[in-house]
């Protein structure tokens, strides 16, 4: 499992839950990335704060449970 923190919490992705459906690219494209197999990674730096809202549709919308937000 990897995390980062947010502006306001912190975020992890469990990357063997991960089914690579992309849900969380479309949900947040400025936090998460896929990597070459499809699955689920953090782009670069520490997400800002006014993407909070972009990460809990991204966790509520992962079809795989691989992401979570912890305050």
């Amino acid at each position: 499992m990897v995390s980062a923190s947010t502006g306001t919490g912190s975020v992890a992705i469990d990357r063997e839950r991960c089914l690579g459906s992309g849900q969380c690219l479309v949900m947040a494209p400025d936090v998460f990335d896929q990597d070459e197999e499809g699955l689920v990674t953090f782009r670069d730096g520490v997400p800002p704060a006014d993407v909070t809202s972009d990460i809990e549709d991204a966790v509520n919308n992962c079809p795989a449970v691989a992401l979570t937000l912890t305050y």
